[in-house]
């Protein structure tokens, strides 16, 4: 297959363009018929004809045979080659590896979730590319046939310039660069937020909304953005930082330096810490033998319990909904976007914590401004990251 969209010397003509332009239609469509294609582009018959016709000599695009309504002459439709090429997506969380990979259609194939325990050292990076690579062997897929491969990190990633600031800041050179010579295909890298906020915006609840923002409370708290149907990035690439936005005066110590940022008090590791002091204060929880014992409880434990009724987790629950109602408030006066989606770790306790989010969004946004906001939970859960790399990965390659 000649990989017409690596070759970066062919990038900017015109033809190269149209291609794209079509392969863009084909992800959206599944696939449409050469009328049809070139109606939306307002390219004429004969100029779609024979860029799709180049598209399925390079293996790019198949003809899926003909559809349509009985009776009449039935159009040929055309639609992406699943086996044309493959894309590797890598979500790095706190305690876990999950990797999976998707044709060149979108669909998952397969995925595997991994133990591993992320750190900045080369030990942990040299563990990251082991998994990865086994993972891509054991999918029996020719490695000349992985066109790219996405990572997502937390914190500071800047995906244009491939550096992460947060984790694996150990070399001089961008860490793309570093895991292309490790891996042997093209890298991308991506904020774990931003990667949730595409996977939700393209195959989630935000159903191509061309204004989204998806919040990740897991451990820590980001959000990322989808402003008119594009993901914002910012200047230096580093958008979506809201966890470190100075919300309170309560000198607590975020993971960043500073104090009183808002992950202190909304945020996984905010949840757990109010909860192991409210055990310590003397509260009643079914968890409270577990902390009497000496046991570990996790953030895990905490969610388990607010779903059995636990009414301390609850309570905890409440209170960080609330806040996080109240940061939100802020955002849709803002921003004014179609959709808000919560997603990551805490969106498992569901209404315990979406009613006082409402509630707070109620009470602290201007209702003219927020009337017109849909407020929901995440569709993909612990997926959104994974399957939002790999659909990054598969979007970049294309230059799309």
């Amino acid at each position: 297959m000649k990989n017409t969209f690596l070759d970066t010397t062919a990038a900017n003509t015109k033809s190269v363009q149209i291609k794209r332009q079509i392969l863009h239609r084909y992800m959206l469509s599944g696939g449409e018929s050469i009328a049809d294609l070139s109606r939306e582009l307002g390219l004429s018959v004969p100029t779609v004809t024979k860029i799709v016709s180049e598209l399925i000599s390079e293996d790019f695009v198949c003809d899926l045979g003909k559809q349509g309504a009985s009776g009449g002459r039935r159009p040929s439709i055309y639609g992406l080659n699943p086996s044309a090429g493959y894309f590797v997506g890598v979500d790095i969380k706190r305690d876990t590896l999950d990797i999976g990979i998707v044709n060149f259609g979108g669909d998952m194939i397969a995925s595997h979730r991994y133990d591993f325990a992320v750190e900045n050292t080369r030990q942990s990076f040299d563990e990251l590319c082991a998994q990865i690579d086994t993972f891509i062997a054991s999918t029996k897929i020719p490695r000349e046939k992985v066109l790219s491969t996405g990572v997502n990190l937390s914190g500071r990633v800047n995906p244009e310039t491939g550096y992460s600031y947060s984790c694996f800041f150990f070399d001089e050179k961008p860490l793309t660069m570093v895991l292309e010579e490790k891996l042997g295909c093209p890298i991308c890298i991506e904020n774990d937020s931003r990667a949730m906020t595409y996977g939700e915006y393209m195959y989630g609840v935000g159903n191509n909304e061309q204004n989204m923002i998806f919040l990740n409370v897991s451990w820590g708290f980001g959000i990322g953005m989808i402003l008119d149907g594009k993901l914002y990035y910012g200047k230096s690439g580093f958008s979506g930082e809201y966890g470190h936005f100075p919300f309170f005066d309560n000198e607590i110590i975020c993971r960043c330096g500073k104090r009183g940022c808002l992950e202190t008090e909304v945020s996984g590791w905010a949840a757990h810490r109010h909860f192991i002091e409210k055990l310590e204060q003397g509260n009643i929880s079914m968890l409270s033998k577990r902390y009497q014992s000496g046991a570990q409880i996790t953030l895990e434990d905490i969610l388990d319990a607010v779903s059995k009724e636990d009414v301390l987790a609850i309570e905890v629950m409440e209170e960080v909904g609330a806040n996080l109602g109240r940061a939100i408030a802020g955002l849709i006066n803002m921003f004014n976007p179609e959709v808000v989606v919560l997603g990551g770790t805490l969106s498992a306790a569901k209404d315990y914590l979406l009613l006082p989010i409402k509630s707070a969004i109620s009470k602290y946004s201007l209702n003219l401004v927020s009337k017109d906001t849909a407020i929901k939970v995440s569709k993909l859960n612990e997926k959104a990251g994974l399957v939002g790399i790999c659909a990054i990965a598969r979007s970049k390659i294309l230059g799309l």
